[in-house]
């Protein structure tokens, strides 16, 4: 265990230098070793689950591997965390400062204490560097940029403070590059107030009014002065944090000047002034600039002003924050918020089996319930730790759960909510309708809420957003789809919306939206997601909305699909709808029980049912529907990895779960011209590498996620117009080893099927070549030519014809033998599943049957590829042996086309030669009399026909025969008649 520590009473400096080593050493684990500044335990209040913090009292000191320090160099400052740099396993002791006239009683193997502003500072200054010189593209995360911003900020009093640096000024601009949140930081910031502001902040503080509505408080005050007071901006924002109010009215009227004053107004009369007004906003669908338009004022929708002369002072005032009153949007209930159904405990689980549960679902924290479903308590993740780490795994919770909770309502406001989680540090909030556990609302989903708020607030330069969301995409929506199909997503919504529910259109479909450059967007599948928030009697949802469409379209047709809980609504060259598949599915979690496996769903949210995706520009919904229609939920910035053409993956372990996200990745990447994101790439690098899948097959006997499904994505990448350029580049990650842990894309197995593809491009030029030649001559036929001498010059002719073609493929030599060209045999498999049998067939010849058994393909293709072996090794022995066609044909013709060609694929060129010259020349050659021919001739049917057929074919292949009347002759001489 690597860990990073903090001082006691940490500050900002210090958790962001420790968070900043975080990233340069993935792994490490930072320790608050003694509470911290008041200010940063609000941040950390919200911000906590963002950040690599470990209990001091989870740390189990055997482990510990190395120890940094940050912000500090003595021992003192560390608390009882101090007694771990005296362990004799810890290799490496580092420490970090910016003090320099401290004094160090630590044994540092790594000493940097530098004069800058801030600890942070020589971090980023590493970061940076690293950043500058990697070969792979390196980004922080927004979160991680603010906090080490922060830090630079609180320690060199943004950059105001005598120790601040260029230094410091250079890693704050960076850090900004890199996403840091203005927002946030302007949050937590304090920024210093001259005398006068102070006095006049004292005077406001006395005076201020303030009325709450909707939950959010809304506060003015006037303050007068004797002239202008410069600053006044500072003085809003100080005042907007210290009352914790969520907007606010600041107002300073003072008396013109003697130049100014050149109007007949009296004097003394209240109207001889200058009022100046400072608006300031927090709350979401307010706009200051608009407010104060009448007067002349304007500014930003959350940071206004107006300067205005000649008026009542506290009238205007009172008038313009009734009409900020009249702005204040209904801000989103637990209801919106909220995470249902809830997972739950009862409180005889023992510790064991509630860290399964937790690791099983990825959550923080579980409820416990007791036998009547009543909420008993709830225990966190940190509980749970502590309890295994002192062997207590066999326990039941109810020992380790908090009793004491603090519930909310479905109808609880957002900024309640928020109070609550600050103020009694509370990471989830369970919500209560009748007693009953309808769903819980935790720390992420209110940060999440809080920042969609900011990114919709388009006309604010105050907020820097962590990822780019649209306001609403329902207007892009409308106007790139049809109206039938508009009409269609509306009567969805609508009937989602009457039985409680919430309706979103996801995945592929959005993504294509967003794309799209066209103004309209065929979409051909559309996915469909219901949110019940109503617990798990909704689970069948999608199925009951699937049902009652179908009665209003009865043309579509109504697919179930009971195990998942999911329908489709197909339509079929419908005259509004064209070829349409509608799939609806209730909102649901899934979790692999082992790598590769199939997984096991249940119902849950829209933001765990997004989670469960493969990548985050496939993990994007729209919300059809009251409230908010036609908002966009981006929970994983897949939006900007839209605009970053890169394709992201959801979560680290998503490959080892499932495979086929790899040839996904690959598609996607190919057809939409995007690159895999360099991490994600590292995923499925280690994941092939680690031969999970095969190790899983071994011990399962099988991996669900390598049968059917890997085919379906062979399916779509080989039938595909881009299968080459895909094909390389699974070759290129070793991805082929998902089929076999020993199939490559070597140089060999890429000429044939290169090879392959040359072969059905031939097949489909002789398919529209013969159909050409029918087309303008329907009367040509081999039985006609009554000339032998004819048919050599047809022959000569079209020899000279095929020459100039590109026969590289498979040369066909000059042959004596009076047969015109004939058409190519018809091959009724796929193309791409000839090119997948050519990828399993170039495996050793035991595995070959297994491993299209194990794809699921169809009986006759795993026998093709079982017996392809034994074929290969009978042609090799007996090709040379053909000297003349009818030897070729009589050899050829007792194997499948597709054999024929696999075998030829891997064959030398002599023998390739004469496959392909038998399968473009001679194998559609027939008799020249048929079975009807010889019973009128007098012979009598039995097995002997068939011997007296294939002497007619050969000695026709051979040239002996011309016409109809040399075959009887020829019959007459071989058998004759008694």
């Amino acid at each position: 265990m690597d860990l990073v520590l903090c001082h006691t009473t940490a500050d900002f400096d210090a958790l962001g230098a420790a968070v900043g080593l975080c990233v340069l050493r993935p792994g490490s684990r930072i320790v608050l070793t003694g509470g911290c500044h008041p200010t940063v335990r609000d941040f950390l209040a919200l911000h906590r689950d963002e950040y690599p913090l470990i209990e001091r009292r989870s740390v189990n000191p055997q482990q510990i591997r190395s120890i940094t320090i940050v912000d500090a160099s003595g021992r003192d400052r560390l608390g009882k965390a101090a007694e771990w740099l005296d362990l004799p396993q810890v290799r490496e002791i580092a420490i970090f400062d910016h003090h320099l006239e401290a004094h160090s009683d630590i044994p540092a193997t790594v000493t940097q204490i530098e004069a800058v502003g801030a600890s942070t500072t020589l971090i980023v200054e590493k970061l940076k560097n690293q950043a500058e010189n990697s070969d792979i593209p390196f980004r922080l995360l927004p979160s991680e940029a603010t906090v080490m911003a922060l830090g630079i900020h609180v320690d060199t009093g943004s950059l105001t403070f005598e120790g601040a640096t260029a230094r410091d000024a250079i890693a704050l601009a960076w850090l900004m590059e890199q996403g840091a949140s203005l927002g946030v930081i302007a949050e937590y910031v304090e920024p210093g107030l001259s005398p006068q502001l102070q006095d006049l902040l004292r005077e406001a503080l006395n005076n201020l009014r303030s009325e709450t509505l909707h939950g959010y408080s809304v506060a003015w005050v006037l303050l007068s002065t004797e002239a202008y007071v410069p600053g006044l901006s500072s003085l809003a924002s100080r005042l907007l944090d210290l009352t914790e109010t969520d907007a606010l009215l600041l107002g300073n009227v003072y008396k013109l000047g003697e130049n100014e004053n050149n109007r007949n107004i009296d004097s003394e009369s209240p109207l001889s002034n200058r009022l100046t007004i400072i608006g300031r906003s927090r709350i979401e669908g307010t706009n200051l600039s608009e407010l104060f338009k009448p007067f002349g004022g304007g500014g930003h929708a959350r940071a206004a002003s107006l300067a205005t002369r000649d008026v009542d002072p506290l009238l205007t005032l009172n008038q313009l924050a009734d009409e900020l009153k009249t702005q204040i949007p209904h801000p989103p209930t637990a209801r919106e918020l909220m995470s249902s159904p809830v997972r739950s405990i009862r409180p005889e689980t023992s510790v064991g089996e509630a860290h399964r549960i937790l690791l099983r679902y990825g959550h923080s924290g579980l409820s416990v319930v007791d036998a009547g479903d009543r909420l008993a308590g709830i225990i966190s993740r940190r509980d749970i730790d502590i309890a295994l780490h002192h062997g207590f795994s066999h326990a039941p919770v109810k020992g380790y759960m908090s009793p004491q909770l603090k519930t909310i309502a479905p109808d609880t406001l957002l900024p309640e909510i928020e109070s609550l989680m600050v103020t009694y540090d509370i990471g989830r909030l369970p919500v209560l309708e009748n007693g009953q556990l309808v769903g819980i609302v935790t720390r992420t989903d209110v940060l999440r809420e809080l920042h969609q708020q900011k990114a919709r607030d388009r006309g604010s330069n105050a907020e820097l957003s962590y990822c780019a969301v649209p306001e609403s995409v329902e207007q892009l929506l409308r106007s790139r789809i049809s109206p039938e199909l508009w009409q269609l997503l509306s009567i969805a919504a609508n009937i989602a919306q009457n039985r409680g529910w919430q309706l979103y259109i996801v995945g592929g479909a959005v993504r294509d939206l967003l794309l799209a450059t066209d103004d309209t967007v065929a979409l051909t599948d559309i996915d469909l997601v219901v949110d019940g928030k109503c617990g798990s009697d909704d689970s069948g949802a999608g199925v009951e909305l699937a049902a009652s469409l179908q009665k209003l379209y009865p043309d579509s047709r109504l697919d179930v699909h009971g195990q998942f809980q999911t329908a489709a609504l197909l339509w079929h060259k419908d005259s509004a709808f064209g070829s349409l598949w509608v799939d609806i599915a209730t909102a649901r979690t899934e979790f692999y029980p082992y790598p590769a496996a199939n997984p096991e769903v249940e119902a849950s949210s829209i933001r765990q049912d997004l989670y469960r995706r493969d990548f985050t520009i496939n993990a994007l919904a729209v919300r059809l529907g009251a409230p908010r229609s036609g908002e966009l939920l981006d929970f994983f910035c897949g939006l900007l990895d839209l605009e970053s053409k890169q394709i992201r993956v959801l979560h680290a372990n998503s490959f080892i779960e499932d495979p086929t996200r790899i040839y996904r990745a690959v598609r996607f990447a190919v057809r939409l011209g995007f690159e895999i994101e360099p991490q994600t790439e590292g995923y499925i690098r280690n994941a092939l590498a680690s031969g999970i899948y095969y190790r899983i097959q071994g011990e399962n006997g099988r991996a669900p996620a390598l049968e059917t499904r890997l085919k379906s994505e062979l399916k779509y990448i080989l039938q595909a117009p881009y299968w080459k350029v895909a094909l390389q580049m699974l070759g290129d990650l070793q991805a082929l080893r998902c089929i076999h842990p020993s199939l490559e894309l070597d140089r060999e197995l890429w000429r044939q099927l290169r090879l392959l593809d040359r072969c059905l491009q031939g097949r489909k030029k002789e398919e529209g070549r013969r159909k050409k030649e029918e087309g303008s001559s329907a009367t040509d036929s081999v039985t006609d030519v009554t000339d032998v001498t004819d048919v050599r010059k047809k022959e000569e002719g079209r020899r000279k014809k095929e020459e100039g073609r590109d026969n590289s493929l498979f040369p066909i030599p000059h042959s004596p033998f009076p047969i015109p060209h004939s058409p190519f045999p018809i091959i009724n498999i796929p193309d791409w599943q000839m090119r997948l049998e050519v990828l399993i067939a170039y495996l050793a010849p035991e595995y070959r049957g297994k491993v299209a058994a194990n794809l699921q393909l169809p009986a006759d293709s795993i026998k093709r590829l079982e017996v392809l072996e034994a074929g290969k090794k009978q042609l090799a022995e007996n090709l040379p042996k053909c000297e003349l066609p009818s030897q070729l044909v009589l050899l050829l013709r007792n194997y499948e086309l597709p054999v024929l060609i696999a075998i030829a694929l891997q064959s030398p060129r002599s023998a390739r030669r004469q496959i392909w010259e038998y399968l473009t020349r001679w194998a559609n050659v027939e008799p020249p009399l048929n079975g009807n021919d010889l019973k009128a001739l007098g012979y009598k049917p039995g097995p002997g026909f068939k011997r007296m057929l294939d002497d007619l074919l050969a000695a026709r292949l051979d040239g002996d025969l011309g016409d109809r009347a040399a075959a009887i002759s020829f019959l007459a001489q071989r058998y004759p008649q008694a």
